[in-house]
Parts: structure tokens; sequence; C-alpha cells
């Protein structure tokens, strides 16, 4: 597990600096590169592996967040303090400019696509392929509004080289500069506002995360069921219950009380087809990526407990 862990390491360090190597963007590489793996990766992982490299990578993510900040807080101070108070002017209206830009093309951008969306419904009715919220006015303001930047903006200024050949890379003071403005400003003016934003447009969120879960763990349910079709032992029965405390809405504790192979082999069997099920769903769009990562927890959670009933009985 830990060896696993340090690979993941590895890897992702390993496409950073072969993308440098190649003359690539290194932030620009790394996202595209998370987006392939969390398509495929969880398919290919074990549940033993996949619950704590989750507590790990969330735990560095929280790290670097901080450093990032942290560092770009050590470079602000000599970059203002070599600044002549003219110039110094011209930073701090450049970045406010950048800010206001940055604000207003997200809003006019997000309602243009709002008010679009709005237009074709109005012609052809709402028949979204997963549980959404029906686009308003509203809803596009709340999603403009939401545009707090972060760390990928931060990494994307600092990733630029000090030096353009034997020169200094022109106005690279000025974009880490308003590169910081911009994601102070957004998570200051935005962030602190959402909630009142949110509360004044009066919004009500028929939770379509949770619909998705519903939908697929239901789905899942039947499927695992299916893989004990005319199996009527009482061990068959015995998993029948515990895929049911599994997987029917509001989960609870499961029952178990006497841990054998087979039982443990054939709910693995029936835990790895509701996976599967799941996995199929996410990809032809029937859910969504949180409704799958909620689930996915779950299963895993289902699979290290039959892993821990197995070595107990063993």
């Amino acid at each position: 597990m830990p060896t696993a862990i340090i690979l993941q390491f590895i890897t992702t360090f390993g496409v950073w600096i072969l993308a440098e190597r190649v003359g690539l963007s290194g932030v620009l590489t790394m996202v595209c590169f998370a987006i392939a793996v969390s398509r495929r990766a969880p398919e290919r992982t074990p549940a033993r592996i996949r619950v704590p490299s989750y507590a790990v990578w969330d735990t560095v993510v929280f790290v670097v967040n901080v450093l990032a900040f942290v560092f770009i807080g050590l470079q602000l101070r000599p970059i203002l303090t070599a600044l002549e108070p003219g110039r110094r002017a011209l930073y701090f209206q450049v970045a406010g400019v950048v800010l206001l830009t940055v604000i207003v093309v997200r809003v006019a951008w997000v309602m243009t696509h709002n008010a679009v969306l709005r237009w074709r419904i109005r012609r052809s009715g709402f028949h979204p392929p997963r549980p959404t919220l029906r686009p308003t006015v509203r809803t596009g303001l709340a999603v403009s509004w939401s545009g707090m930047r972060g760390i990928v903006t931060l990494a994307a200024a600092l990733a630029l080289p000090v030096q353009a050949g034997s020169a200094p890379f022109p106005y690279r003071d000025l974009i880490v500069f308003t590169a910081f403005s911009v994601v102070l400003g957004t998570l200051v003016i935005q962030g602190l506002t959402l909630r009142p934003v949110l509360q004044a447009l009066d919004l009500h969120d028929d939770d379509p995360v949770g619909q998705e879960v519903e939908l697929a763990r239901e789905r899942a349910l039947r499927a695992a069921l299916a893989t004990l079709d005319g199996d009527g032992s009482p061990v068959a029965e015995a998993v029948r219950e515990e895929l049911a405390t599994h997987l029917e809405p509001g989960p609870r504790e499961a029952e178990d009380g006497r841990p054998r192979s087979d039982h443990a082999d054939m709910h693995r069997r029936a835990i790895a087809e509701a996976r599967r099920t799941v996995f199929e769903m996410r990809a032809a769009g029937d859910i969504g990526d949180a409704a799958f990562h909620r689930l996915e927890e779950q299963f895993d959670w289902a699979e290290l407990g039959i892993t821990a009933e197995r070595e107990g009985a063993s």
C-alpha cells in the first residue's frame, strides 16, 4: 500500500518533469493528465489502496495550497519594495483592472450561455440526461458569482521562468502580482459575499446529486443481486441482506455474525458487479462525478469490511 502511493507521487512528478523537458506547460499538462487518470484509475485501483491514497492526496493538496500562498507572499514583498511609488500604483491599477475584467467576463459568459439554454428549452423542452436544476436567471447569477480563483492560477504564474534566455522574463513580477491579486480579490469579494447572494436569490436545491446517488444505488443493487439468482442457500440470503444494507437508501451498519470464506467471496463478487454498473452509468452520462465518488466510497468501505471479515475468519 505505501509503495503504491509513493508510485503515484513519482508518476505525478515524472509527468511534470517530462512536460518541462519537452517544452510543454507543466500546469496544463498536469491538468490534462489528472483528467485522464480520474476517468480510468477508479476501475483499476483496489479499495485497499484507493481509501488511504485519497486521504494522503487530500492532505497533500491542503498543504500545497497553503505553501503556494506562503511562497507567493514571500515573492510579493521584494517585488513591491523594489518598485518606485509611481510604478507601484501602476501595478495596483493593472491588478484591479484584470480582477474587474475576470469577474465581468465570467458574468457575461455564463449569463449568455444561460440565455441560450433557456431559449433552447422554450423551443424544445427541458429533457436533461441527468437530474439537474432548470436554468433560470437566478441560477445563472449564482454560477456567475461563483468564479473564485485558486491554486491553478498561482501555479501558472509561478511556472513562468525567471530568465528568458539572457534577459529577465518580461513583466514576470507584474504577472505574479496580478495573479495573486486576482486570487485574493475573488476569494475575498466573491467568496465572502456568495452566501448573501445565494440567500437573496432564494434558490432551492432539489439535491440532483442525491437523486443520482439513489438512481445508481438502485441499479447497482439490482446488478449485485443478479449475481445471486438461483442460489437459495443461507449464505446467499445473508449476502442479499448485507447488500440491501449497503445499497438501499439510508444505509445502516451491517449486521454480520458468521464470517465464512464462501460468504466473503460471494459478497465480493456482488460488490464488484455493483461497482461495474456504476462505472458504466458514469461512462454513459447517467450520473456525474459527484454521485459516482459518493457511491465509490461506500463500495470501498464495504469491500474493506469484507476483507477484514475474511482475515478475521482465517
